[in-house]
């Protein structure tokens, strides 16, 4: 079995490069050939891995955190090609939503066992336009500080995205949002909206808690105008998901949901999607996972 694997070497600051030989031994182990596709951009990903999918691949693995999960998304999303999750970013949403081996050793032996027996599990997808994604689509002040730490060159890993927290706390301003859920429109003041079809993003937060990834629907939290002071002390309560308790954040669940707003860029799975306005749909078991529901395997 040919499978594809798109190699981020620069995922978890280089750990997937230092384990790049080890799991195309665990695939091989596994009685798989796999084949490194040579891609030095994400553009250049989602095309190889997509030409490796018409060429009948019988898999995509992605080796590396969100971003090259995504990348695979693209060309695997409404197919029948499974995607497999090898995780060795700095997040890694994915696989903790999918109950992918923390491991990544373990996650490659889940990945082959799967592959050569036919295994694999099925769950939605969202998209906008032609844009597949998987864990959650955001916008407001998460995008904001996205967008903020892309621009700054230091510090690097996770500490560029608080100082980009900061930076943004001290311009922190509710958005004029135009909702759509369902059908049903409203504007109103957001300081963020999170549309998620799995619970994490951010590296392990916890902004959709009711999220299922195979019930057709996604958990959209919104959360109303507050202060910095209110906002940082509600900060730790993503990490369990508590947050959605507080009385300025509301959770809707809708299969089609439409956001509007000047100047507002969407992100999911970490990377860019389109600026608003967009219109997203969950659509039902596009995506086939190999090497999912592992978790505790060592």
């Amino acid at each position: 079995m040919d499978v594809a694997v798109l190699l981020s070497a620069a995922a978890g600051r280089g750990r997937a490069r230092e384990l790049g030989g080890a799991v195309l031994d665990g695939l091989r182990a596994a009685g798989l050939a796999p084949r490194v596709l040579p891609a030095t951009t994400g553009a250049e990903a989602e095309r190889l891995a997509t030409d490796a999918v018409a060429g009948g691949a019988a898999a995509v693995v992605a080796v590396g955190g969100d971003g090259a999960a995504h990348a695979a998304l693209q060309a695997v999303a409404g197919t029948t090609t499974p995607l497999g999750v090898v995780p060795t970013g700095t997040g890694n949403d994915l696989a903790l939503a999918l109950g992918v081996p923390a491991d990544p050793l373990a996650a490659v032996r889940a990945v082959g066992e799967d592959l050569v027996s036919g295994r694999s599990r099925t769950v939605d997808a969202g998209r906008v336009g032609e844009r597949w994604w998987a864990t959650v689509l955001c916008c407001g002040f998460d995008s904001a500080v996205t967008d903020r730490a892309n621009r700054l060159r230091w510090p690097r890993g996770r500490r560029r995205y608080d100082v980009a927290v900061l930076l943004e706390l001290a311009r922190l301003r509710p958005y004029d949002v135009t909702l759509t859920v369902d059908g049903v429109t409203r504007t109103l003041p957001a300081t963020m909206i999170a549309v998620g079809n799995t619970a994490w993003y951010g590296g392990g937060l916890r902004i959709c808690p009711g999220a299922d990834p195979a019930d057709g629907l996604f958990d959209v939290t919104v959360v109303g105008a507050t202060s910095r002071l209110e906002l940082i002390r509600t900060k730790p309560r993503l990490a369990d998901g508590t947050h959605v308790r507080h009385p300025s954040v509301e959770v809707v669940r809708a299969a089609r949901v439409e956001l509007a707003c000047t100047g507002v860029t969407t992100y999911a799975d970490g990377e860019p999607v389109a600026p608003l306005p967009v219109a997203i749909e969950c659509v039902p078991g596009a995506l086939r996972v190999a090497g999912a529901d592992r978790a505790g395997a060592a």
